[in-house]
């Protein structure tokens, strides 16, 4: 049977872009529709033709464009979502055009704003659009306008706040939308279910090299763990799917495992949901107040822990209790999580396998900082570093 390799996507950014692409050519070339526009995708250096669902002059200086959402074959939310650009063509004026002479303009020249449906950043207030957005939004854009233009993009997404409340943006620090960010336009299908056949591939190459492989879940993950040291070659890649890898790093005879990933997707294993997706399964909540329970922790902070809004304010308030009595209810807590994690991991390997490998495990932190290691995850981390 021949395997089926997942269609890939574009990322949020290429999206916005293309609506604003739409939206300024309405506006230079007097058209009131446009079928689909080139984005230079700039990461990685490929042209992509974006179809345009809507795009109109909305009154004199000022049009729309809108496009839909497609991230490939991938379980993503955003799927078809509306994304608008609103891009408003003036001129500079005279003292304008002097700053214009002395830095070439780039950064005035295209002001871009959030507006409905783009997070803000709960600290310090603005939109919740990151580098490569504004990269590829001002590449592009910079290449249709004369001199002595410029523009103010807003960018919109109807549903975003609506679909803000379904991801883990406000424990990240966005609230109110969802964030336009990424580093390349190409959306990886990492949760299609044809992906975990190419991560299985990748698991059983890594295995041939290295007795003791490192899971992370997701790029900050990787990331962090190359910061620490870790050799590239042994990290492997799970998304959401730690269950069915750890099974088949058991098959393919690895000796011991490191999970490294962010605190409240890892700690899902502690209560056995081995395929970490949201849409899935959740129980963060109900699994740090069970551990609180089990510390013996106060009946009302462990009710506040439950009603935390995500994993990431529960560990603010663990660790503020923690600074005002002295107290170590994350070392306890988030300890005892961890040595379930392990625990139950290397059970789920044996459960499938009938082999016993060894599984460490490292947790961090929204600030990529790491909350702890359970005793197995500190050697593993101290003999490959």
């Amino acid at each position: 049977m021949t395997k089926t390799q997942p269609l890939s996507g574009y990322t949020l950014p290429v999206f916005a872009c293309a609506a604003a692409l739409a939206a300024l050519r309405c506006l230079r070339e007097g058209i009131q529709s446009v079928d689909s526009v080139s984005v230079n995708l700039l990461e990685p250096q490929i042209t992509a033709e974006i179809p345009i669902e809507q795009a109109s002059v909305l009154k004199t200086g000022t049009a729309l464009g809108v496009t839909r959402s497609d991230p490939g074959d991938n379980l993503d939310l955003t799927r078809n979502t509306p994304v608008w650009a609103m891009v408003e063509l003036g001129n500079w004026e005279e003292g304008e055009r002097e700053r214009e002479g002395e830095n070439g303009g780039k950064g005035e020249q295209i002001v871009i704003l959030g507006g409905e449906g783009i997070g803000r950043h709960t600290v310090g207030g603005g939109a919740a659009i990151y580098d490569y957005a504004m990269r590829l939004l001002r590449s592009n854009l910079s290449r249709e306008l004369a001199r002595g233009e410029k523009i103010t993009v807003t960018l919109i997404l109807p549903s975003g706040r609506q679909l803000a409340t379904r991801t883990s943006n406000e424990a990240f620090g966005v609230v109110e939308g969802l964030s336009l960010l990424g580093t390349t336009g190409i959306s990886q299908p990492l949760s299609a279910p044809g992906q975990l056949e190419v991560y299985r591939e990748q698991l059983q190459q890594k295995a041939e090299l290295f007795d003791c492989l490192v899971f992370c879940i997701g790029e900050n993950g990787l990331d962090l763990a190359r910061q620490l040291g870790i050799n590239p070659e042994r990290l492997v890649k799970t998304a959401n799917w730690l269950g069915p890898l750890l099974v088949e790093a058991g098959y393919q005879g690895v000796q011991s495992i490191l999970l490294f990933g962010y605190h409240g997707k890892l700690m899902k294993l502690a209560a056995g949901i081995f395929h970490t997706h949201h849409h899935l399964a959740d129980g963060r909540r109900e699994i740090l107040t069970a551990y609180c329970a089990k510390a013996r922790m106060p009946a009302d902070a462990c009710s506040a822990i439950f009603a935390a809004a995500t994993a990431e304010e529960a560990l603010g308030q663990l660790r503020a209790l923690d600074a005002e009595f002295g107290s170590n209810w994350v070392d306890r807590i988030y300890g005892d999580i961890a040595r379930q994690i392990d625990l139950r991991s290397s059970d789920c390997i044996f459960t499938h396998t009938n082999r016993r490998i060894s599984v460490g495990s490292v947790m961090f932190g929204r600030d990529r900082k790491i909350i702890v290691k359970s005793d197995i995850g500190d050697t593993f981390l101290t003999q490959i570093c």
